[in-house]
Parts: C-alpha cells; structure tokens; sequence
C-alpha cells in the first residue's frame, strides 16, 4: 500500500460502532465517525467483500460530517464472514435503508469506490429521494464487458498475473476462468475455496495501483471476502440486467455528483466512468492522469477530498 496521502484528514476514531442483525443470517458491522449534528455521508466499500478500512474514515471533514460506515456483508467484520448465500445487490441496498432508518437520517451524501460505485449507483436509483448527491471513484456498471475484461482482458497487460491465476485450474476448464473458480469458491471445503480465495484477492491486489507496491502479508479477512463475494456477484452479473445501471441514470441525474477516475485503471477501466458522465450531464469527471485504481493514489486522495469538501459548499447542504 502505498504512503498515506497527505490531502487526507488526520486519523479518527469512532465515536460509536456496533452490529445490525439484517436477516436470520447476516450481521453486519457499522461505524460512526465526525459530528453527530452534521451532514450524513454513507461510505460504501469496494469488493464487494473487501470491507472498512480506518484510512476511509478520512476523505471527510469530520466537523461537517455525520459519516456512516460499514461492512457489506460477508465482508470485514461482519458476520458470517465470506457468506454468500443471501447475498444480492438488493439485499445490499435494504441493507442500507435499514441503517440509514437505524441512525434516523432522511437524507445523505453517498460516496462509493469501485463496487461501491456500482452499490452507490444501485441504492440511488432505488432510493432517490434519499440521496443528497454521489461522489464516486473507479467506476464498474457490472457489466458482461467489465467482468470479462477483469477476468481475460487484463492478460494485454498483466501476462504473468493472468499465466499465475490460470495456472491452478485444469487446462479443460480454463475456457471459463469465472465458471472455475466461482465453483471452487462456494464450496464448502476449505481445502478447496482456500487456495482459490487467495489465488483470486492476488490476482486483483496486484494491480491496484500504478506502480508496484511492496507485497502485502496475507489477510485471510479480505482474501476470503473478496475472493467468494466477488466471484459470486461477477457470476450473476452483479443481480443486474447488462447495462442497467447506465441505462436507468435518469432517476437520479438530477443529483449533484463528482467521478473520480484513474487514467490508467486496469481494473474498471475509464469507458465506464466516461459512459456514466455522457449520461449524466449534471456530473463531473475528474481523471487523475498519474493514477491507477486505488482510493489512496495521492491524486485520487486529493480529488476525492476535494469533492467531500466541494459538496460542503452546497446550499442545499444548509
């Protein structure tokens, strides 16, 4: 990971967190951070299953914002950990109507990355009426195109990371490399799902950023989050139609909101984010030009602290 960017606000902890049973089998863990009297932020993660980090807690002014946080879940600290059964889009989003009654906040700022910009997206179009604005970064619409770039496009600039993930799976199997492993991901044997979680979380932790980073020591955490949940939203297309997402921005381009996009993103590549700023004539797009996909790129830091504060200057925010 590279070195904490300086644009971000100081370190701060949670003036309260706990856990939100949202069905007979998920418990989902949350955080709240800043101001209790003001603007209400919900911060939505990327994965989906990579959960909270404290560095999240930082694109925000705490003394203007209220900032809700949390696991997804299966992701972090909720429980159970890498579950994928009850496990949709939709679910997701009644998830965050539930906190969003839980703290009794009528509207909030939604600020998503990567899959939180696809989760930012999905809740906002199901809830307008709950949404002050969008600041969202790495831009995925969960589209056929995107997953199949993920899976088989990246091998035009990361051979030996495609050659690597490849290589565990039976060569008769290795026509559908997303059929493979989502299938030894949800199984229930850990001698099975173990190697390919950990296989899957390095082939994308490996090209987050745009330049190398010193390899990170094993996080069983984020492998098994990442690894069964991604697999399983990227086979079911994200429980959406293709192009979905982009084709129902109508009922939220009425909004304020603020892209943040990597110029050299190979994990959602720009089109996206380019796509989603054609249709939504009242957004922003900011493409960092020294960036890949990770939030803490300094140049995406800085964008992405500017449009918290950007937002700090609406009226409507008063």
């Amino acid at each position: 990971m590279p070195s904490t960017p300086t644009a971000l606000f100081p370190p701060i902890a949670p003036i309260r967190s706990g856990k939100l049973e949202v069905d007979q089998m998920h418990t989902i863990y949350w955080e709240e951070v800043g101001n209790p009297d003001g603007v209400p932020v919900v911060f939505l993660h990327g994965g989906p299953g990579a959960g909270l980090s404290p560095q999240h807690r930082r694109f925000f002014d705490p003394a203007y914002y209220r900032i809700i946080l949390f696991d997804q879940r299966g992701a972090g600290k909720s429980t159970p950990l890498g579950e994928w059964r009850n496990n949709t889009t939709q679910l997701l989003v009644s998830d965050i109507e539930k906190l969003r009654e839980r703290f009794g906040i009528k509207q909030w700022l939604v600020f998503g990355g990567s899959w939180g910009s696809t989760l930012a997206l999905a809740y906002g179009q199901a809830h307008p009426e709950r949404c002050l604005g969008f600041v969202l970064r790495g831009i995925f619409l969960c589209t056929k195109a995107e997953i199949d770039w993920f899976i088989n496009g990246i091998q035009w600039f990361y051979p030996e990371l495609y050659e690597a993930f490849a290589a565990p799976i039976p060569e008769a199997e290795r026509g559908d490399l997303l059929k493979a492993y989502t299938t030894r991901m949800l199984s229930d044997d850990p001698n099975v799902y173990w190697p390919a979680a950990r296989a899957w979380s390095r082939f994308e932790g490996r090209r987050v950023f745009l330049m190398p980073q010193p390899e990170e020591a094993p996080n069983d955490t984020l492998d098994l989050g990442v690894g069964r949940l991604e697999s399983h939203y990227m086979a079911n297309l994200g429980f959406f139609s293709d192009n979905q997402l982009l084709e129902n921005v109508s009922t939220i381009a009425h909004l304020p909101a603020v892209i943040v996009q990597g110029r050299y993103d190979v994990i959602c590549p720009p089109l996206s984010a380019h796509r989603l700023h054609q249709a939504w004539p009242g957004s922003t797009l900011k493409m960092i030009p020294d960036a890949g996909h990770g939030a803490l790129e300094a140049g995406i830091a800085r964008a992405l602290v500017a449009a918290t504060e950007q937002f700090k200057r609406l009226r409507r925010f008063e």
